[in-house]
């Protein structure tokens, strides 16, 4: 049976003992279920924003607690905080809010969601702007969004330091127009994931809470890499990603670069794909690594909408791509180095295996993904299924895409 509970978390955990909330799971890998759906909170606590989610971190009355630091939750199964449910909260029975999230992080420092599954919230999993260092991963956050709303997500987030990693992302609820994972963040990092459906898979806007996040030194570096992102007929928008801002205030945008390195992205749309909006020409993105694959004619793939600037080298691509679908184009693609074909030799593509082949042009094809003269970016780890990773392992040079092939030659040539 669920446990029908609601509650905040704070207090002062370290790193050496941080404060867990650990679920024990069954014998077969169930998780234990923390339902929403009139859910109580138990005596003795207090906090505010209850109808925001089902587990809140950070912000309480009694315990008289505003900024926890090191937090853990893990191994919770935690659903139904969205609006079609009520709860019985300290003025009554009442509903979620369109805002509602499963976990709802509203501040603290170091906090971390473990191999959760967030699901049929109005949001997954949300943090706000005061919080700082938060890891989401090894979860499953999927069926989250309120039916033909663009404003509810199975991720958002505006944190001072974001992770996610090793997460399987999506779907998104049946009807609903929000986006697979949306970020108001500095310091974001979103690698290893498999991210499904939605809007767009990744929309990555400007912090438009707090200077605190605009005026972060990592604000205008994004890095995304790992990953495999798929789009689906009838998702809505043809855009993989979105990068800059949304809200019409051009100085706060990101207008930065975002690194998108070695990941897998997936179109199933028979008509237009555009792998990525840069809001304004200030926004560039680096490319490189990466498997572009639609399994429409190679026309119908663009790399930009109207404006800004990529740089793409050593990608493979599908034959026939173009900057733009757009005729007021103002943005500037350079593409050089790039695998150009008709099929990139996944080993069974109809049963959604996106590793290459022995025989793909994608094996061996890599080189490394170099930052700067002092940064680096190390592939490691891939994402494994249902969620999860598994370490990548590199014979010689690294494959493209999310994936390294599984077995190689031992000779060399």
């Amino acid at each position: 049976k669920p446990y029908r509970n609601k509650w905040v978390l704070v207090g002062y955990g370290t790193a050496e003992q941080p404060i867990t909330v650990r679920g024990v799971p069954g014998p077969n890998g169930e998780l234990p279920v923390i339902d929403g759906e009139r859910a109580t909170t138990p005596p003795g606590i207090d906090f505010w924003a209850e109808q925001r989610s089902v587990i809140k971190i950070g912000g309480s009355n009694v315990p008289d607690i505003e900024s926890p630091t090191h937090i853990i939750v893990e191994n919770l199964d935690i659903r139904a905080a969205h609006p079609d449910s009520m709860f019985l909260g300290s003025e009554g029975l009442q509903a979620y809010s369109d805002a509602a999230s499963a976990i709802y992080v509203e501040n603290g420092l170091n906090i971390t969601i473990r191999n959760c599954i967030l699901h049929d919230c109005a949001n997954g999993f949300f943090s706000a702007y005061q919080s700082r260092e938060v890891l989401v991963e090894g979860c499953d956050i999927h069926s989250n969004g309120i039916e033909g709303s663009y404003y509810q997500h199975n991720c958002y987030s505006a944190t001072r330091g974001m992770t996610y990693q090793f997460n399987r992302i999506g779907p998104p609820r049946k009807g609903s127009r929000g986006n697979g994972l949306k970020d108001r963040s500095a310091g974001l990092v979103v690698r290893y994931n498999w991210i499904e459906g939605g809007n767009r898979q990744l929309d990555l806007v400007e912090g438009d809470d707090s200077m605190d996040i605009i005026n972060d030194p990592r604000y205008r570096q994004t890095y995304v890499y790992g990953n495999v992102l798929i789009e689906h007929e009838g998702g809505g928008n043809n855009q993989i990603l979105h990068y800059g801002g949304d809200n019409g205030n051009e100085p706060d945008y990101r207008k930065g670069v975002l690194y998108f390195f070695n990941n897998t992205v997936i179109s199933h749309l028979t008509d237009g794909t555009t792998i990525a909006r840069l809001s304004t020409n200030a926004e560039t993105a680096v490319m490189a690594g990466n498997i572009f694959y639609t399994t429409a004619p190679g026309s119908h793939l663009a790399i930009l909408d109207e404006s800004g600037l990529v740089r793409m080298t050593g990608n493979w691509i599908k034959k026939g791509w173009k900057s733009s679908h757009e005729d007021g184009f103002e943005g500037r693609v350079i593409a050089s180095g790039n695998i150009e074909g008709e099929s990139p030799g996944f080993v069974d593509f109809a049963h959604d295996n996106f590793r290459p082949s022995l025989d793909s042009p994608c094996v061996d094809a890599g080189a490394p993904m170099i930052v700067d003269r002092t940064h680096e970016i190390t592939l490691d780890w891939e994402f494994a299924a249902p969620r999860g990773a598994r370490q990548r392992k590199i014979f010689r040079a690294i494959d493209l895409g999310a994936f390294e092939v599984d077995t190689k030659p031992t000779s060399v040539p």
